[in-house]
């Protein structure tokens, strides 16, 4: 019978979603292990033979897994709440609902064929409200927290104003806002409860705040860091600016350090690891305090009763954070934010148009853009001075695109010397370069080397090195006010309100006095209104502000009609909805009890499965996605709903299938087209064909170009020998460059299996490797091969060899599985195949256990083969075949038997066989008589273990 992969596998899909095969058990006997994919959005675009890479790894060792005797969960869902299905809403009308209902329905239709053993039965959408329910949840309980520094760890506010209550905030150790004020617990009464509920914002894990934001005027929305490249939003390629907006803030720096130092806790690749180092970006020093003088250098007025203090720059101050204190005295300038918050108060009237358009030009351009811009320097003086802490000396302040106000305070105090792009800034501008090193040469470039650094020109610290220097003046800072040692950290709080329809909607509405009220939990899930544009309003509210019935009413607990709102008892309701990542942040943990409708998930649930065994999935969310998940899974711990801090123990990042894009390329000036051999010394530009417009020797389907392409339908296209020729390239592969490979073509083609086990052969999990459709042949020809072994199975006693090929498949099948280097573990059954094949082995002895070993790689051609060996049911959790380290002992030793140097034949002979019966049996052997032909040997040479030489 031939190898039939379509009917097989729909076979096999079908029995194992009837029978719930890979359905885990919260309380089962056997050991636990969670096997993670991170899930996908579902594009309308579907899958292409690039995305089930980690699903495939994931897969054989979740398949693996069982086979080792674990209660295996491994399940799946969808990240279904995106921009894209918004956008779409936007330009047809069509409810975004509706197209990611679509999307899901095409991508589990492609994750079926694939023959993945995922757990169905815990599926969830981040956009469903029964899902959606219990991020708004955490929402909440983030709302009702505060960090506790004393302790390290968050708790309820609750805590927080019981303290208020009996000793005000005096001696609090907390994460808060930086301008909260001290008072006393009487204080604290007087105050009205807006004014309790403001203070208690400053403390609260989410709260309100005036943010920096990308502001993407095309998309209406605010994207985070990551969502922008090169200036514009990833999706759409459109102008994002900088601009302030009052945003939901994450209060994730409450949990910098934890979240660095518990990295060396978790099994996660070091890239990735350097990179959230790196984003959190920890470093030492000291805050320094300058006073602004007066403008113009004249004298603030005397501050009297009728005199508003902050309306004179003498009262402002800046604070600044440097690692590098010590350098203190060789400030000669001061450089802003362009967005700073004092830009606009301390710059004089002379420098107010030159700063204004310096400001909105820098508002155009992202934070990544700024910082990665090291060649250009630009900036303007303010017009206004700071008063050096010691030396009472004037310091203009400058603004600049380099400093940003996101990181640090936003301001830097500029010495030239030792730092080279202050250097650059002060040579470009012509502004003083002080020298306070000792035998230091700076006329040509900045001197940054602290470890050889000896003060000079610098008052007290002269003679100094770096660490003396740095402590003594923290000391003399703190003596006069100006400043202290601080530990400061990159990472800012995290953006946490989007401008979109489709996201979680905030359970917010705010009362009388405008100050945010959360829903109770026993109201949600509050659910996405209808609207009916899904483009923000024209007073620019977001989308949701299209809402008639979008208000809440605290009586009846019902969302109701907005022209319902009152002072009273019906308030209006959050117009924001919540980021892409708040569906991401706690769903490896609702998984664990996806259908419980009381609780985010049963405290029996959680203590089971604890945590992640193994999460996949690729390393562009490690800023992202991946931090988020670690503060949230904190914060469930800290309050004692998650048993462990770090939510996944060990993460692997698989690297990415490239596609081989084909290129046509178009004469700069005239509507020509060179085949790619004719292109060499022209002026062209290399436009994306479509890949399925070209055949395997490059050649170009001219006639179907042009109708993809209807702009080039008079074209000229100049060709090789009759034939147009595209250049070649690997990219990623992407709708957007042409070079997407549909896997439903090669599952028709070739079967899931081939698919499964050619996406693993193609090199290791981490690495990134091309696709190339051709290749594919081999592993199905494998495939072919492999049923054919198990036409005639019998229940004869394996060889020797056979027990020899079976086991140390198993060793390094087995051995390959542990390290995840799957790619060796398919050259291994094909070297297996073909001696088993070579060696006629039919034993069913051997071939049980190669099925089992087959099957997380191909399960579909591994359950027919169990099948056809009597077994009924599924192979799924037959227990993983045993390596036997005695089949692997050689007893025999192949000896090459010479004649004068020249071998003539082998013979095989027991390994603990003594020279003089190896002798005795080399020349009792018939074909030694041959060769000796009657003469006697002169010598017999016998290395046991190695070699007989008989010399005539």
């Amino acid at each position: 019978m031939n190898y039939n992969f379509r009917k097989i596998e729909d076979k096999w899909q079908k029995y194992w979603a009837k029978n719930e095969t890979f359905k885990a058990d919260n309380t089962a006997q056997k050991p636990k292990y969670y096997v993670l994919d991170m899930f996908p959005y579902p594009s309308g675009a579907g899958l292409h033979v690039g995305h089930p890479l980690g699903y495939i790894a994931s897969d054989i060792y979740a398949r693996y897994k069982r086979h080792k005797g674990f209660n295996v969960l491994h399940p799946m869902g969808y990240d279904s709440f995106g921009l894209p299905a918004e956008q779409y809403a936007i330009q047809t009308g069509q409810h975004p609902a509706i197209t990611t209902a679509a999307n899901i329905k095409r991508y589990r239709e492609q994750l079926d064929q694939l023959g993945f053993s995922f757990d169905w039965s815990r599926e969830v959408q981040t956009s469903d409200p029964h899902y959606y329910k219990w991020t708004q949840w955490v929402f909440i309980q983030l709302f009702n927290s505060w960090y506790d520094a004393a302790s390290d760890k968050a708790a309820p506010i609750s805590t927080l104003v019981s303290i208020f209550e009996t000793e005000g905030n005096q001696s609090v150790e907390a994460t808060c806002d930086e301008d909260t004020p001290v008072f006393t617990a009487a204080a604290w009464k007087g105050f009205s409860p807006a004014e309790q509920q403001q203070i208690l914002l400053k403390y609260r894990l989410t709260y309100l705040a005036e943010a920096e934001v990308n502001w993407c005027p095309a998309l209406g929305t605010v994207l985070a860091n990551d969502e922008v490249v090169n200036g514009v939003s990833e999706r759409g390629g459109h102008p994002v600016i900088r601009k302030k907006m009052t945003q939901w803030m994450m209060r994730i720096t409450a949990y910098a350090q934890r979240l660095l130092d518990d990295l060396d806790t978790i099994d996660w690749p070091q890239p990735l690891k350097d990179s959230q180092t790196n984003w959190i970006g920890r470093s030492e020093g000291a805050s320094v305090t300058f006073k602004v003088l007066p403008n113009a250098g004249v004298e603030a007025p005397e501050i009297t009763g009728d005199v508003d203090p902050s309306s004179t720059s003498a009262s402002h101050k800046i604070e600044v954070f440097t690692t590098r204190p010590d350098t203190l005295f060789g400030a000669s300038f001061m450089t802003l934010a362009p967005e700073h918050d004092l830009v606009a108060k301390i710059t004089t009237p002379e420098q107010k148009a030159v700063v204004d358009a310096y400001v909105t030009a820098t508002a155009k351009r992202s934070e990544r853009d700024r910082l990665s811009d090291v060649k250009t320097i630009s900036g303007v003086f303010t017009g206004a001075y700071a008063e050096h802490p010691f030396t009472k000396a004037r310091i203009p302040i400058w603004i600049g695109d380099y400093v940003l106000a996101s990181y640090g305070t936003g301001a830097v105090m500029a010495v030239p010397c030792g730092d080279q792009r202050d250097y650059d800034f002060a040579k470009h501008f012509d502004i003083p370069i002080p020298n306070i090193f000792e035998g230091v040469d700076i006329s040509e470039e900045a001197f940054a080397d602290k470890a050889n650094t000896v003060i000079a020109n610098s008052d007290f610290l002269n003679g100094l090195d770096y660490p003396k220097a740095t402590r003594k003046v923290i000391d003399e800072l703190e003596k006069i006010g100006q400043g202290k040692g601080k530990v400061n950290y990159r990472l800012r709080d995290a953006v946490f309100s989007r401008q979109r329809y489709w996201g979680e909607p905030f359970p917010v509405y705010y009362d009388a006095a405008g100050m945010p009220q959360m829903l109770e939990e026993r109201d949600l899930p509050l659910e996405l209104p209808e609207v009916e544009k899904y483009l923000p309003t024209e007073t620019g509210e977001p989308p949701l502000g299209n809402a008639t019935t979008w208000a809440w009413d605290t009586k009846t607990r019902k969302v109701v009609d907005n022209a319902l709102i009152d002072s009273t008892a019906v308030f209006p309701l959050e117009l924001n909805t919540m980021p892409g990542w708040a569906g991401s942040s706690q769903y490896f943990n609702r998984y664990m009890d996806p259908h419980n409708a009381e609780a985010i998930y049963s405290k029996e649930a959680i203590e089971y499965w604890q945590d992640v065994d193994l999460y996949i999935g690729g390393s562009e969310h490690a800023t992202g996605h991946l931090l988020y998940s670690r503060f949230w899974q904190k914060f469930m711990y800290d309050r004692g709903w998650a048993p462990k801090p770090e939510f996944a123990k060990k993460l692997i990042n698989q690297g990415m299938i490239t596609g081989t894009s084909a290129f046509v390329y178009k004469d700069l000036n005239k509507n020509l087209l060179y085949s790619k051999g004719l292109v060499q010394d022209k002026k062209v530009i290399p436009i994306h064909a479509d890949v399925a417009l070209v055949n395997a020797a490059d050649e170009l389907d001219i006639d179907g170009f042009k109708n993809f392409r209807p702009e080039f339908q008079d074209a000229e296209f100049i060709l090789e020998e009759g034939k147009y020729i595209v250049g070649r390239e690997i990219e990623k592969m992407s709708k957007s460059k042409y070079n997407v490979v549909n896997p439903d073509q090669i599952c028709e083609d070739y079967g899931a299996d081939s698919l499964r086990l050619y996406e693993m052969f193609l090199g290791p999990l981490e690495q990134s490797k091309p696709w190339n459709t051709a290749g594919i042949t081999g592993v199905h020809s494998f495939l072919k091969k492999l049923w054919k072994l198990y036409q005639s199975p019998d229940d004869s006693t394996p060889t020797q060899e056979n027990l020899k090929t079976l086991h140390k498949t198993i060793k390094k099948v087995e051995e390959d599985i542990e390290n995840f280097s799957f790619n060796t573990s398919v050259s291994t059954f094909m070297i297996c195949v073909n001696e088993l094949t070579a060696q006629k082995c039919a034993s069913k002895a051997v071939l049980e256990p190669l099925t089992i070993l087959v099957s997380p790689y191909a399960p579909h051609i591994a359950e027919e083969l169990w099948e056809k060996l009597g077994y009924t049911g599924s192979i799924t959790y037959a227990p993983f075949p045993q390596f036997e380290e005695q089949y692997l002992v050689e007893s025999t030793k192949e000896y090459p038997i010479s004649f004068n140097g020249k071998m003539r034949f082998t013979l095989e002979l027991p390994l603990d066989m003594d020279r003089p019966a190896i002798e005795a049996a080399v020349m009792a052997h018939e074909r030694t008589a041959k060769y000796l032909e009657g003469r006697t040997p002169k010598k017999i040479i016998v290395v046991p273990g190695k070699i007989v030489n008989i010399v005539g």
